[in-house]
């Protein structure tokens, strides 16, 4: 099915003239989430309706590659295209405000990721997903192996840059994280699982290393910070067990969607869930920002 990356409305498979129809419907009442959405992605100039499901159906159309290529073509241009997002460019050479934001904003992002994964791990009959999500939980938030998980690497950041880890843990979400994590949970509950592992994994593109052999022009930080004394160790430790993971860690969760996608005829929706979650992602990266500015 037709799903706007908008509002999540549906229509019938392929009907972009539908959709169009929608779009064009809400851009003349000046709605602002379809009005920006099509600004971002599509035209900043007035279009009848055909001429609009043209370049809808351009937008989503894959040209005969891949659905994990496609979504890995969407993000770079959105992170690491010819403006990457400011969170990106802070990270390159980190100030310790960018990095407390990092640490305040993101403990709240990592506990709505595990409750996504599990939401996954509840819908879906496929054990493979089942497996590759309990890693993942693992990975993420109880540890694995006898290694702290990854929570627990972005709290000892934290301690490593001067925050207690009362202060953080009782610090609330600002009031764009707190949107995010809403919409994300949403998504979680109420669509297809194979849309909510598209929706949540296909972020950890944002710190995968090889993003530069689709057009990036930096990764998610410079390298050389890990081995000179620029940032402290607890963020080195951080950083880098993401930097060596997330590679082929986002690849082997998009193939498992690509793959479920195809079975089951959700190639449509999964793109605009895909394209919805990277809009949140964008905002909650700019949240990171703010708390730094704000966290003293």
């Amino acid at each position: 099915m037709v799903k706007c990356p908008a509002c999540s409305v549906v229509f019938m498979q392929g009907d972009y003239q539908a959709l169009a129809r929608h779009f064009s419907k809400l851009a003349e009442q000046s709605d602002a989430p379809h009005v920006m959405w099509l600004n971002r992605y599509i035209t900043y100039q007035k279009q009848d309706e055909s001429a609009l499901a043209k370049l809808l159906s351009d937008y989503f159309d894959l040209k005969g590659s891949t659905l994990q290529k496609w979504i890995r073509q969407r993000f770079v241009e959105k992170f690491y295209g010819e403006k990457p997002h400011p969170f990106v460019v802070a990270l390159q050479h980190p100030s310790r405000a960018t990095l407390v934001g990092y640490v305040v904003e993101h403990q709240h992002f990592l506990r709505q990721w595990v409750r996504s994964c599990s939401y996954i791990v509840a819908k879906t009959d496929k054990e493979d997903v089942t497996y590759y999500e309990l890693d993942n939980i693992n990975t993420e938030y109880g540890g694995f192996d006898g290694k702290p998980s990854h929570y627990e690497l972005l709290l000892r950041m934290g301690e490593s840059l001067g925050l207690e880890r009362k202060r953080v843990l009782e610090t609330p979400p600002l009031p764009d994280t707190a949107f995010a994590l809403k919409s994300w949970d949403q998504m979680a509950r109420e669509g297809h699982w194979v849309e909510t592992m598209a929706a949540m994994h296909s972020l950890e593109l944002i710190a995968d290393r090889t993003v530069a052999r689709d057009g990036a022009k930096m990764t998610y930080f410079d390298p050389s910070i890990l081995t000179t004394s620029e940032v402290t160790d607890g963020t080195k430790n951080f950083l880098r067990e993401g930097y060596e993971a997330d590679a082929g860690h986002s690849k082997e969760a998009l193939d498992l969607v690509e793959k479920y996608a195809l079975e089951l005829n959700l190639v449509e929706d999964v793109q605009a869930t895909f394209v919805k979650s990277m809009d949140l992602f964008h905002m909650y990266l700019l949240a990171r920002l703010e708390r730094g500015e704000k966290f003293s």
